[in-house]
């Protein structure tokens, strides 16, 4: 009687640990190999697994790399932007402003079975930054009052030279600095203009050996060294808005997903994502700890 009673309660529990098992949810999500996108994609899996989903975390890829392991089913959820879908994925050059650039990545994505989700308040475009001393100083806030000042000290010929720092690629292609300057009207000397790694952009404002230099809107060293980001006044970069994508078939698998992934999407913004920025690359804080103090603390978890 006693084995038969014990035979009973493994075959129930069996069964139990079966059709949990079964009807278990589980997503794949990616991440590439930088700061934010290892703090995106880590908030994800731990939000996603307290929902009760089985998880599975692979970041640290290229951004090709990614999204190619989406497109072929080996990634259910990312975190992308919407500028690199445009021009680098789908090879948009017109000029589209923000809203324009998420309703033409969502209709272009659509036909790969990619689904935009609802964007973050997150814009991780192209910036430039100034020393905040130097920019309270002369009254600097926007890349137009950068012109202006250029264009004053140049009037005056006072001989003070504008280093501009920014990396190889912006110096030279067709939508970098070069039209940049056409659309602000300001004129830089080829000796004012200097190329160098982007990190190295960072340390040289920090330590004051530049005008102002080429930048990222959510980097955690804009915070971390003191530095002031300029308005785009007239809208010259494109916007990065950070956005879940999600494989429809993956939405149609797990019908709370969109709903759940929204609700994450609505608690960040650039400010809230250059500190955590700040507490990995700056205060050197677990990837991990950060990400569960982000969600703790907007009540996700």
């Amino acid at each position: 009687m006693k084995t038969k009673y014990l035979a009973c309660a493994l075959a129930m529990a069996l069964g139990f640990f079966a059709a949990a098992t079964a009807h278990a949810q589980s997503v794949v999500i990616g991440g590439k190999n930088f700061t934010e996108q290892l703090l995106l994609s880590n908030m994800t899996a731990q939000y996603l697994r307290a929902k009760g989903y089985q998880v599975d975390l692979k970041n640290g890829l290229g951004s090709t790399l990614m999204r190619q392991a989406q497109e072929t089913g080996q990634l259910d959820i990312v975190w992308e932007y919407t500028g690199t879908s445009l021009i680098v994925y789908n090879h948009v050059n017109e000029k589209l402003d923000p809203q324009e650039t998420y309703q033409r990545v969502k209709q272009l994505d659509e036909k790969r079975g990619l689904v935009w989700l609802d964007e973050s308040a997150l814009n991780n475009t192209y910036a430039f930054a100034m020393p905040q001393k130097l920019a309270e100083e002369l009254g600097i806030n926007s890349l137009q009052d950068l012109a202006d000042r250029i264009n004053a000290d140049d009037a005056e010929g006072d001989g003070r030279q504008h280093l501009v720092g920014v990396d190889y690629e912006f110096a030279s292609r067709p939508d970098g600095l070069g039209p940049m300057q056409q659309l602000y009207g300001f004129s830089l000397s080829r000796s004012e203009v200097k190329q160098m790694d982007p990190g190295l952009v960072y340390t040289a404002l920090k330590n004051e050996q530049l005008f102002v230099g080429l930048t990222y809107s959510s980097d955690g060293r804009i915070k971390g060294f003191d530095l002031k980001l300029l308005d785009d006044d007239k809208g010259y970069f494109p916007a990065y808005k950070a956005t879940p994508v999600v494989r429809s078939k993956t939405l149609e698998a797990n019908p709370k997903l969109a709903e759940q992934l929204n609700a994450l999407a609505a608690k960040i913004d650039t400010e809230k994502m250059t500190e955590m920025n700040k507490r990995v690359d700056i205060d050197q804080e677990a990837v991990s700890r950060v990400a569960a103090d982000f969600l703790q603390r907007e009540g996700l978890i």
